[in-house]
């Protein structure tokens, strides 16, 4: 029973990394995350200029990657957890403060201006945003006209508590949710990409205020 209680506490920092255990989770998920994230980005097309904004940026890992796809444009990054932005940054220390920027704060709340990214992503993280609805119009006012917003999930099953049974406050959506939602937010174009399991990859776009 002590053993079960310590690997729930040890999963609890899935949501918000903090201490000892939380580093070993950032750690675990840059690895363990990459095969999954690799397949995710490849669903986008990238271009070398975009301005990058990953919400839930964990360990950093991401930002790393995305740098590479746009070795012309900037990548910020934000998290609700401190042991996250910490960790991210020493992750992305060549570029932090020119290319890459790690900040901490809400996906219902981003700390930016209207207009700002080409592309907002979201890895393994929207299962704790609460309301999506809130925190997708939110994306939507900071990305740019046509600009996309990606979507990256390995649990996509409610009825699997393989996850949410232990760690506090992780609820699951499928893709028809997850679809319908960015409709009402106003996105377009919305396609699903399904992989292995309960893998899936959501790509929607912010329609031009010109159209």
């Amino acid at each position: 029973m002590e053993k079960k209680g310590f690997i729930n506490k040890f999963f609890q920092n899935a949501g918000k990394p903090e201490g000892f255990l939380g580093r070993i989770i950032l750690r675990g998920m840059n690895k363990g995350h990459a095969p999954l994230t690799r397949w995710a980005r490849s669903c986008l097309v990238w271009q070398p200029e975009w301005n990058t904004l990953d919400i839930g940026c964990g360990g950093g890992a991401n930002l790393s990657e995305i740098l590479k796809l746009c070795p012309q444009g900037k990548v910020h990054g934000i998290d609700i957890s401190q042991e996250s932005v910490v960790f991210a940054r020493k992750k992305n220390m060549k570029h932090l403060g020119t290319r890459c920027f790690v900040d901490q704060g809400s996906a219902d709340r981003l700390p930016y201006a209207d207009n700002s990214f080409d592309v907002v992503t979201a890895f393994e993280t929207i299962y704790f945003w609460g309301d999506l609805h809130r925190a997708f119009i939110e994306v939507k006012r900071v990305l740019k006209d046509n600009g996309f917003f990606l979507i990256c999930c390995e649990a996509s099953d409610p009825t699997n508590e393989t996850w949410t049974s232990r760690i506090e406050g992780m609820v699951v959506h499928p893709g028809s949710e997850l679809k319908y939602i960015l409709a009402q937010s106003g996105f377009t174009n919305i396609t699903l990409h399904r992989k292995n399991k309960e893998d899936l990859c959501i790509v929607a776009q912010k329609q031009s205020s010109n159209n």
